[in-house]
């Protein structure tokens, strides 16, 4: 007898077990005409007549048991003798797992899984049982066909903790159903509306109400163990399910399936990687994953892990390889791999399959087990069946591991702009396409022709004078507290060698004092590195206080630079924050200026904050450029190089050191070509006259107002720089306009600059900054506006 039933659940229809449509098919052969028919069923009746509850029905299970043998005469044409030790068969109740009458071979199998095993249909869930009856009232007591019907399956693990997959098939041909006073008309709106709601129990109950319905009889369960078929299923599906590979027990239940699928409960499986580059194995990096191979190993050359056979069975015949006794093959090989890893390891038989496409090795299957033959060359066929799906998943692994890269490398190091995207995938694209008609592919440079530069920095005032006082006192401090320390140890010791140092001090202290080379800061490090610290660390073991006292200066030395790291950093803090809010402000206002006209956009952070903007329709390439959108951006330009200089003003106060910036942009009103540096990643001008572009904007910050030895930025002004009459005409507009907005004050000045090396000609604007309290500033204006603005 199987598990008795939740026979508690709320069901649709009350369940009674009744032999009544079977002994039916016997009364209508009561008058065959063949005699051994007539008197088969005549003996079955009568075995039947003093029993009428086997026909009318019942719900007391116990009767089963009572009428044991009555039942197995009634059974016993569906339940053939001669096929009971090979058929899986059993009578039942539907839907519960309660069995009576089984074949022996089920008998046997349910035995087989121990005391304690349950019999129990996977994938029914509770919740799901009463709406599944209800289906079947519909098809079979309204007529209403539909389709509910998945395949059931009982897992049973055998005697050896395996576990075995069986299919259940029902046949149903032995049951009525008969309505109650509860059961209602269902018309088929109503139907409509339960196949809409499958999920709604609610409304089911209340168009099938609970026990509205009796079914009489029974039902036979036909069983097929489908292990094989179904650790082949199960392996595709581990494989193809996306996520599942990162979970704890991906590797668990893939080990699993494969003792189902070779009927093994010991074995277990490994991977390890093929990296055909450098001709090595290497580990998988997955939770569980282990190769045994490998051995513990993080890679290794594969001719040293493989002997000539493996080796060739592997890599030159792409076929899996087995070994049966690795004892023996060990002795065979004199003591080579992979034998020797293996039996190390307590192997004693072992499958190793290649993972190839195409007949490029990506790794290898490792299948390993404590028992001799156990594994071998005839079970290795099984492989067959599931290695398209190992490889169609490492395949996908490999190209989603390359996209990750790909997009890491992206995001990290070099991201190409939006706005010539498209560029690099046309070629790409044609890249591909050359590759797969076979030619030699080649990723041709990427240009631009007839763009218009634009350049802005926001720059840190004299910052490396800002650093290097910043060193200088940290230098003195840390001079003082170690001359503190020698001080306290001559007045204990009265040892001449601590004066000496202290006069060494002295000497440094002064030379840091008058100005800070580089070589200084270097020679200090030096000199605490070889000469105090060795002295320091001597005191400490020598003396409580004067342990006190150093351990106190070393709680300030920074363990990145090893040295006093305090007005240092402050300043590389201030820098930081600065950089970093500036760039965020530039970035989202660089959003809005997109949408006025697709343009190339890059900044990068220096001491300050710089950036590169080209327009122009080769850029955009579904769009018309016209010169006016040339002027807009530069008007946005200098609207946004003002706010940053407000975002900063505003941020100095909270800054461990008040640094000051000034800021600057260069005009240029030739167009030019630009070339994406394959090897730097970036862009930049293109041919000998379009350098000079660059040769300017290098040197441009650096340079003097004629005649004078005053620098052209300075905190507080933007400076304009330009080399047209017609960009002054131009920009002294936008001034104009932007200082009625509140953007600039009246004092504004036109000067001509020293010429830069090899670059002559060149004048600016310097127009000094209105800074803003209120937040409203923030907003900008368009190009319209200025022009709106001229005609009034």
């Amino acid at each position: 007898m199987g598990m008795v039933p939740h026979y508690n659940a709320e069901s649709p229809m009350v369940q009674l077990v009744s032999f009544n449509k079977l002994l039916e098919h016997y009364d209508r052969q009561l008058n065959s005409g063949d005699e051994h028919l007539a008197e088969r069923a005549r003996y079955v009746l009568d075995a039947q007549a003093p029993y009428p509850e086997l026909r009318d029905g019942f719900n007391d299970l116990d009767l089963l048991k009572k009428h044991k043998d009555v039942i197995g005469i009634i059974l016993a044409d569906t339940f053939s003798p001669v096929l009971t030790q090979n058929e899986i068969k059993t009578a039942s109740t539907p839907f519960e797992n309660l069995t009576f009458n089984s074949s022996e071979r089920f008998k046997r199998i349910l035995k087989d899984a121990g005391e304690d095993f349950e019999l129990e249909i996977r994938n029914i869930p509770d919740e799901l049982s009463y709406i599944m009856k209800c289906t079947v009232i519909l098809s079979f007591y309204y007529g209403f066909k539909l389709d509910f019907k998945r395949p059931f399956f009982y897992d049973i693990p055998d005697a050896n903790g395996v576990m075995h997959h069986y299919r259940i098939l029902y046949n149903a041909d032995f049951m009525e159903i008969i309505p109650t006073e509860q059961s209602k008309e269902l018309t088929q709106d109503d139907v409509d509306e339960l196949l809409e709601n499958f999920e709604n129990l609610e409304l089911w109950k209340e168009k099938i109400p609970p026990n509205s319905f009796i079914t009489k009889g029974f039902v036979i369960s036909n069983m097929f163990d489908v292990t094989a078929e179904h650790s082949i299923s199960e392996i595709k599906s581990t494989l193809i399910g996306r996520h599942k590979h990162a979970g704890e027990d991906f590797m668990e239940s893939f080990q699993d399936t494969f003792r189902s699928l070779f009927k093994l409960k010991e074995i277990k499986v490994g991977f390890a990687g093929y990296d055909s580059n450098a001709n090595h194995f290497f580990k998988i990096y997955g939770k569980g994953m282990e190769s045994f191979i490998l051995h513990g190993k993080d890679s290794e050359p594969c001719d040293s892990m493989l002997c000539d056979y493996s080796h060739g069975k592997l890599f030159r015949e792409s076929k899996y390889f087995a070994i049966s006794n690795v004892e023996k093959s060990l002795v065979r090989s004199n003591q080579s791999q992979p034998y020797k890893s293996l039996h190390e390891q307590g192997i004693k038989s072992a499958i190793l399959a290649p993972i190839s496409n195409n007949g490029e090795l990506l790794g290898v299957l490792e299948l390993v087990s404590n028992t001799v033959n156990e594994l071998n060359s005839v079970n290795a066929n099984k492989l067959d069946d599931v290695m398209p799906f190992i490889i169609s998943a490492v395949l996908r692994s490999i190209e989603e591991e390359e996209n990750l890269i790909d997009a890491i490398i992206q995001h990290e190091c070099t991201t190409v702009h939006p706005s010539v995207y498209w560029k690099f995938q046309e070629e790409a694209k044609r890249f591909m396409a050359d590759q797969l008609a076979g030619h030699q592919p080649l990723f041709k440079e990427i240009v631009f022709k007839d763009v218009y530069p634009l350049y802005g920095q926001i720059d840190i005032k004299d910052s490396s004078k800002e650093r290097n006082l910043s060193i200088q006192r940290d230098l003195m401090i840390q001079l003082s507290e170690i001359n503190e320390v020698l001080g306290r140890a001559t007045q204990k010791y009265q040892l001449p060698i601590y004066e000496e140092l202290m006069y060494r001090v002295d000497a440094y202290l002064d030379e840091v004092k008058e100005a800070l080379y580089t070589h200084t800061e270097q020679a200090v490090f030096d000199f605490v590195k070889e000469e105090v610290d060795p002295i320091f660390k001597h005191l400490k073991k020598e003396d409580k206080e004067l342990k006190g006292l150093i351990q106190q200066y070393e709680s300030k030395i920074d363990e990145t630079t090893e040295s006093y790291y305090d007005h240092r950093r402050n300043y590389d803090d201030s820098v930081m924050e600065a950089n970093m809010q500036l760039a965020a402000l530039l970035d989202k206002k660089q959003l809005e200026a997109q949408e006025m006209f697709p343009h190339y956009f890059e900044r990068y952070k220096t001491d300050g904050v710089e950036h590169n903007m080209y327009i122009g329709s080769s850029i955009a390439r579904d769009r018309k450029f016209n010169k006016l959108y040339l002027s807009n951006l530069r008007l946005w330009q200098l609207q946004v190089m003002c706010d940053m200089e407000n975002k900063y003003y505003a941020m100095k106060p909270h800054l461990p050191v008040k640094l000051d910036v000034a800021s600057l942009i260069l005009v240029y009103s030739t167009s030019l070509a630009i070339r994406f540096r394959m090897d730097e990643k970036r862009f930049d001008v293109d041919g000998t006259y379009n350098a000079r572009y660059e040769v300017i904007k290098k040197r441009i910050d650096k340079s003097y107002i004629k005649g004078t030895n005053e620098r052209l930025t300075q905190k507080g002004k933007l400076s304009i720089v330009y080399s047209q009459r017609k960009d002054e005409r131009e920009y002294m507009r936008y001034i104009q306009f932007l200082k009625a907005k509140g953007y600039f004050t009246n004092n504004i000045e036109i000067v001509e600059l020293e010429g830069l090396q090899g670059v002559t000609g060149l004048k600016a604007i310097r127009a000094e900054i209105l800074y803003k309290k209120d937040k409203k500033s923030e907003q900008t204006y368009t190009y319209d506006d200025l022009m709106e603005e001229l005609k009034s």
